[in-house]
């Protein structure tokens, strides 16, 4: 058996300058395990209602798991937060050598809670279990790759687009090569006069008997349906799949398939690769050169800033990535916000020549360009407004519901027109349009008319519970195939830890963690009202195999209902008193807050 899992966690008080280390209780050990869902336990816990997500009261976790170093798959941290685009409770995942080496520089902590705001640009340093703070403002302005490369241990941090506080900036590592990125975590860091985070610890040594287990698990994901593809295509092949079935957002969310596909698809990939990365034996992303040097494109690089910009050429989508990489933007909602203001100059709602030496058009990648570097500088009038994000540049300057999003977060490129249950996972999603927490699109487009409602409400639930599960563990999102049998309590059971070793009561942690992110959402003044979908999805889609398919409000809104049901919400989207009983929450709502009273009454609805 190995050692004990961390069960402690380190809080920076960043006004005060202080580092303190706390004891987890034991209970929430045990109930939520770690990352997601002691992330969201601890939040709900701390954070005030109404809380200014880009004020010093909100916090900020990384978080690991307990079997954080020693799944198989690439090691991954969480960054949880209340998001500055959505207002939502936030979980945004990201892996790599920083997300390694963190474990080892936590050295028995499951994470660290940061709150307060620096002076003055500030380093936060985990070395040995213990932190420490420095000035570092001539780092300040520097880029992702620029920062990283100031320190020779690993680095977290943000880029010009987290200290302008764009709202949905990401926290960049590894040099950009991967990223916390939906919903703006970066903002949160960079609110905070945090530029990075460097992580002093070196990987765990493995036991032999847990290498053992651990290349055990490799192997079977290896022969897994989903260790296949990934090994064959990392995420890249995503693309060439969307558009053949017809739910590939292009040119604006106005097409469902792409007839540039090719072009920016695996096999462009493939021919551009100058190398690839690995963990283990298992491989990763393909790393290609451009103008702006190496990297490694993602799928939703090639689906946001190439077909949703009608940009063919790989080049220009690749060197696109990089852009966003280095500033420390959120690729999809970036690509959803040149998009946007395309259209909206196109409609006649904006006037974009003030900003740009000319309104950009579909496939014009400088363009693109000038206006991401824009929005990362908030530089004045159009691209200061989209550095708020799609929703909130529409509602100051006209041109709504041109490009759709759900609790203000900008939809990825999956378009629910050409798979209806793509719109039950986007508007139930807890921090805004998401298809990680469940991508029901892969199962729906092979089953056609066969699918009934619900499968559809079915297959999103257990979608949704089992990643709170994995994400609890912080497992690696494609090596977790492997471990959905058990949801990892045979590794549970290799490490001294109050977390179940029970498949069933795992289930249950999923089911507690989806619940508990609903109550601080509801908590927040969320309701069915905002999980409707934007009326962009009522348009029908023009060309591909999804031709003139749309999504019926009254279908959806009886589809959600049902979803309701089958969670054991009322029909305002709130938990029922008896799901909180039977997933031990109650004593979460019932305090002597308003807003807690507020949300137990309306359990009763």
């Amino acid at each position: 058996m190995n050692d004990a899992a961390p069960t402690d966690l380190l809080r920076v008080d960043l006004s005060a300058g202080t580092v303190e280390r706390d004891p987890i209780p034991e209970r929430w050990l045990a109930e939520y395990v770690g990352g997601k869902g002691l992330g969201a336990r601890y939040l709900y816990e701390r954070l005030a209602p109404g809380t200014d997500p880009l004020g010093p009261d909100n916090y900020l976790l990384f978080m690991i798991g307990p079997l954080s170093g020693l799944l198989p798959g690439e090691p991954q941290f969480a960054a949880i937060t209340r998001s500055p685009l959505t207002g939502t409770f936030l979980d945004s995942y990201s892996g790599g050598d920083f997300a390694a080496n963190l474990v080892g520089a936590l050295d028995g902590a499951l994470g660290v809670a940061i709150t307060g705001q620096a002076e003055e640009p500030t380093v936060l340093e985990l070395d040995d279990g213990e932190a420490t703070l420095s000035p570092a403002p001539d780092l300040w302005g520097r880029d992702v790759v620029e920062t990283c490369d100031a320190f020779e241990s690993s680095v977290a941090c943000v880029g010009p687009a987290g200290e302008n506080r764009v709202r949905y900036a990401t926290i960049a590592s590894d040099g950009g090569d991967h990223h916390a990125g939906r919903g703006g975590a970066g903002a949160v860091m960079g609110a905070k006069g945090l530029k990075a985070v460097v992580a002093s610890g070196a990987p765990l040594d493995l036991d032999s008997e847990t290498a053992a287990l651990r290349e055990e698990y490799e192997r079977r994901y290896r022969e897994t349906d989903v260790g296949r593809w990934h090994a064959a295509s990392a995420t890249l092949e995503t693309v060439d799949f969307a558009d053949e079935v017809g739910v590939l957002s292009t040119r604006g969310w106005q097409e469902g398939s792409f007839d540039g596909a090719d072009a920016i698809g695996i096999d462009a990939v493939r021919d551009a690769a100058v190398d690839r990365e690995r963990e283990g034996d298992v491989p990763g992303g393909f790393r290609v050169e451009t103008e702006t040097g190496e990297s490694v494109p993602r799928g939703a690089t090639q689906m946001s800033l190439g077909a949703g910009l009608g940009i063919d050429d790989f080049d220009a989508v690749a060197t696109l990535g990089q852009v966003c990489d280095r500033l420390g933007l959120d690729v999809i909602s970036a690509g959803n916000a040149v998009a946007w203001a395309i259209r909206a100059a196109d409609a006649g709602a904006v006037d974009l020549d003030p900003v740009l030496d000319g309104a950009p058009t579909f496939g014009d990648d400088d363009a693109a360009r000038d206006l991401i570097e824009g929005i990362a500088a908030r530089e004045s009038g159009v691209a200061d407004a989209l550095a708020d994000g799609v929703e909130a540049a529409a509602e100051s300057l006209g041109g709504a519901d041109l490009v759709p999003t759900i609790k203000s977060m900008e939809v990825p490129a999956y378009d629910p027109r050409g798979s209806p249950s793509m719109a039950l996972a986007y508007a139930t999603s807890d921090r805004g349009a998401c298809h990680r927490r469940s991508l029901p699109a892969e199962t729906e487009v092979f089953h056609g008319d066969s699918w009934d409602d619900a499968d559809r409400v079915r297959l999103v639930i257990r979608e949704q519970t089992i990643t709170s599960v994995l994400w609890s563990l912080v497992a690696d999102d494609f090596a977790g195939a492997v471990l959905e049998d058990d949801l990892g309590a045979e590794w549970l059971s290799t490490v001294d830890t109050p977390a179940p070793t029970d498949p069933a009561e795992l289930l249950r942690v999923g089911e507690r963690t989806w619940t508990l992110t609903r109550l601080f959402n509801v908590r927040e003044g969320f309701d069915a009202a905002d999980e409707t979908l934007p009326s962009a999805f009522e348009r029908p889609l023009a060309g591909g195999p999804a031709d003139g398919r749309a999504i019926d409000t009254t279908w959806f809104d009886r589809l959600r209902r049902r979803y309701y049901a089958a969670r054991d919400w009322s029909a305002a989207g709130v938990p029922t008193r008896a799901l909180l009983d039977r997933l031990d929450l109650l004593d979460v709502v019932d305090d002597d807050t308003p807003v807690a009273r507020e949300s137990l009454a309306s359990c009763d609805d």
